[in-house]
């Protein structure tokens, strides 16, 4: 390693190019202070594992007028939209109420073509790789991709979701050709024969997703998702309204002070011919003052007794998706039911499953050509399958927040060591802060959050550094 001269100019390191590292490099690019540099491997910044997919029927779960790279304009996306004439080339984006729903990719080259100015000049740059090592190094880091180390001044975990469990009762099954480990791997449902019959394991976004994908390839056997409790996404409304309640004002300390609040606005919304989804718009607009009012027992709570209430009206499926489960279980080749998985095996080229329907004790034999799993990420597991997280853990640097859900984060975004004091110049961003920040999984707000470490970087830039590097 070769010392260099005297940078001019602080150097941020990303690690993790999907929206929410694009995010924090875009508005630290609207600046000269830094060099920043994002490693993803994907070929373009923005896209990540959520929009990146190829995937016609993948679309984004809220309208285009809600999303956006810079939180101030609700409309940016939207602008660039009629600008970019996707409306015309994709007229089933627009649903029967003048919303618009564009594929998952869509999203992912408006936020490409945003950061592009700033790759043309260098302000950015994107090594396409894994970071496999990050240590500190001084006041600053070496981060190791692609064989070579990179001197940092500040590094940024922005790394997307980490793959979903093999839940144990399908691990009998791991290795069977009916088996889909992860939905998102290359062309994981391309062998699926149009009348298979189909189980799938969750009942959420993806589950949503992988019924609406199979019947866009022509499948038209029978499919089912089974869950613990059975709950499907909900959809939105036909006419939106505005957020409706007030959960920030006074409150609760409580999990069960909160859900007796959210129970007594929804029923004045109800009287008001106001919609649920206007009381969960608010519920998630003032989520981090909710979540800040929890103490870290009753956090923990809310994680293990709500949230599987909370996911599925909170994040809601496009229209277009609502459309194809509606018309699915009315053809009666879709259900969803509330049961758990006890065991698995293969008999023959059939997989068996027994499942344990809710409520009930007994366990019922239920074949399948396919089971798909859908469970969600594994966030308990990041340190562990994530190399360079797994570095900075080992390293006694990082640790996974108290409610299993990322890594521990302070207020100010950096990272907190196991001993509970933060990390300089280490910093979260995205759903891996959500321990600390509660509603970090939507676009809205993880682009608001995007915007605040960008903020935070910059205020803490200083002096120009000498730092022995390889880049």
């Amino acid at each position: 390693m070769n010392a260099l001269p005297p940078r001019l100019r602080s150097h941020v390191v990303i690690l993790g190019g999907g929206f929410t590292g694009a995010a924090v490099a875009w508005h630290l690019g609207q600046s000269a202070r830094p060099s920043i540099t994002v490693i993803e491997p994907r070929p373009f910044l923005g896209g990540g594992l959520a929009y990146s997919s190829e995937e016609p029927s993948h679309r984004v779960n809220v309208p285009a007028s809600r999303m956006s790279l810079v939180p101030d304009e609700r409309e940016h996306f939207s602008r660039w939209l009629a600008h970019d004439g996707e409306a015309e080339r994709d007229p089933d984006a627009v649903w029967r109420n003048g919303d618009v729903f564009p594929r998952r990719r869509v999203f992912g080259r408006y936020v490409a073509e945003h950061l592009a100015p700033c790759l043309e000049t260098g302000a950015i740059r994107h090594i396409r790789d894994h970071a496999n090592d990050v240590k500190r190094n001084g006041d600053g880091w070496i981060v190791t991709a692609s064989g070579q180390p990179i001197a940092a001044d500040m590094v940024v975990l922005a790394m997307t979701h980490p793959s979903p469990d093999v839940p144990a009762a399908l691990r009998p099954i791991a290795d069977a050709p009916g088996f889909v480990a992860d939905v998102y791997s290359t062309d994981a449902l391309g062998s699926i024969a149009q009348d298979a019959s189909v189980l799938i394991v969750g009942s959420g976004l993806t589950s949503a997703d992988t019924v609406a994908e199979l019947d866009r390839r022509g499948h038209r056997g029978r499919i089912l998702a089974v869950s613990r409790h059975g709950l499907r996404s909900r959809g939105h409304p036909q006419l939106r309204g505005q957020p409706f309640g007030d959960f920030a004002a006074t409150p609760a300390t409580t999990v069960l002070g909160l859900l007796e609040n959210i129970r007594s606005t929804l029923a004045a919304a109800d009287a008001g011919g106001v919609t649920w989804q206007s009381v969960f718009d608010q519920l998630r607009l003032q989520g981090p003052a909710i979540w800040s009012a929890l103490a870290s027992d009753e956090r923990t709570r809310l994680v293990r007794r709500l949230r599987a209430f909370w996911d599925v009206h909170r994040f809601r499926i496009a229209p277009q998706v609502e459309a194809v489960l509606d018309r699915r279980h009315a053809e009666g080749t879709y259900d969803n039911i509330a049961a758990s998985l006890v065991a698995s095996s293969r008999e023959g080229d059939r997989l068996a499953m027994n499942v344990r329907r809710r409520g009930e004790r007994p366990v019922e034999t239920l074949h399948f050509d396919v089971a798909i799993n859908t469970t969600g990420p594994a966030h308990g597991k990041a340190l562990r399958t994530n190399p360079a997280l797994r570095s900075l853990g080992d390293a006694g640097l990082i640790r996974i927040d108290r409610h299993g859900l990322g890594v521990e984060t302070g207020r100010d975004s950096r990272a907190v060591g196991p001993d509970g004091e933060a990390v300089p110049s280490l910093f979260i961003a995205g759903p891996l802060a959500r321990g600390t920040f509660g509603e970090l999984m939507g676009l809205p707000e993880v682009a608001r959050h995007a915007q605040a470490v960008a903020a935070e970087i910059e205020s803490r830039l200083g002096t120009p550094t000498s730092t022995a590097s390889a880049r």
